[in-house]
């Protein structure tokens, strides 16, 4: 059974920096995409980065320059670094894998002095 579980969420200073993790379980992880959406209150939920297996990533130009997403497929987990965080990057930030559709029950992220 796939599970993803998000940790690494919380409040933050405008500026501040935060890194999530997305601990996935139940398939071959190396062999598989990964991605970080988020949803912000009264939004849909957007992607905000992928990485594919081999280590090529996609970065929402939104948080192109601020956010970076790796994985470690020893660890069977996916990492978000998030720096220069602004008010807007306020959500729930949700781990997903394309192949099977699986969702995280998400991490909130909060910026706000």
């Amino acid at each position: 059974q796939v599970q993803l579980v998000e940790s690494g969420g919380g409040l933050v200073q405008p500026g501040g920096s935060l890194r999530l993790s997305c601990a996935a379980s139940g398939f071959t992880f190396s062999s598989y995409s990964m991605s970080w959406y988020r949803q912000a209150p009264g939004k849909e939920r957007e992607l905000v980065a992928n990485i594919r297996s081999g280590g090529k990533t996609n970065i929402a130009d939104s948080v192109k320059g601020r956010f970076t997403i790796s994985r470690d497929d020893a660890k069977n987990t996916v990492y978000l670094q998030m720096n220069s965080l602004k008010p807007e990057d306020t959500a729930v930030y949700y781990c997903h894998t394309p192949r099977f559709n699986s969702w995280g029950q998400g991490t909130q992220v909060t910026v706000s002095s």
